[in-house]
Order: structure tokens, then C-alpha cells, then sequence
């Protein structure tokens, strides 16, 4: 069994590089994966709990497993309408840099 400790730095290191790729990248889609490895190091942290507490006071076994699947939800929603702005932006500007986003307003 891999201690919590383990899952847990892993799911850290995890969250540290997709702050990282957000706050450095210029490019859109680098900065939506870098938004679902955060998402994904989340969702790996939910689960460590979950194994290492599973049923709390009056809790199912599976109520991490449930976050991570709204989790999941979350992050499909988030990806269609990012993508539906990357595809707007680059057919007005040909280009998918983030200081090009302020074309999008009115």
C-alpha cells in the first residue's frame, strides 16, 4: 500500500506545476492543460483521502470518488467553453497567444 504521504506530495508537485504552466505560458492551450493537471492533481488528492478515511461519521465509503467524478464534470465543462473561446480567438486573430484576448471584448 503507498503511504497518503507519498499521494499526497505527488498530488502537490502535481498542482505546483500546473500554477506554473498558468502563471509562465503565453499560449491558451498550454494554459488549459495546465488548468486540468491542477484539476488532475485534485482529484489525485481526493482519492488518497478517500482511501485513507474511507467512511466517515455517517459518510459512504465513496464520497471521495464522487467529488472526483464532479470533478471530472467540471473540467469537461471547462474544456468545451475553452476550447470554444480558443477556436473564436484564433479565427479573428490566427493566433492563440493570451495578450491577444482582449480582441474578444466588445
Amino acid at each position: 500500500m503507498i503511504p497518503l504521504e507519498h499521494v499526497i506530495s505527488l498530488s502537490a508537485i502535481l498542482f505546483t506545476i500546473g500554477v506554473v504552466g498558468v502563471v509562465t505560458r503565453r499560449n491558451l492551450i498550454v494554459v488549459l492543460m495546465s488548468i486540468e493537471l491542477m484539476l488532475n492533481a485534485v482529484n489525485l488528492a481526493f482519492v488518497g483521502f478517500n482511501r485513507m478515511w474511507p467512511a466517515g461519521t455517517g459518510g459512504s465509503a465513496y464520497d471521495g470518488q464522487i467529488f472526483v467524478l464532479m470533478v471530472i464534470t467540471v473540467a469537461a465543462a471547462e474544456v468545451a467553453v475553452g476550447l470554444g473561446i480558443v477556436i473564436s480567438m484564433f479565427r479573428n486573430r490566427d493566433s492563440v497567444n493570451l495578450e491577444d484576448v482582449s480582441i474578444l471584448k466588445w
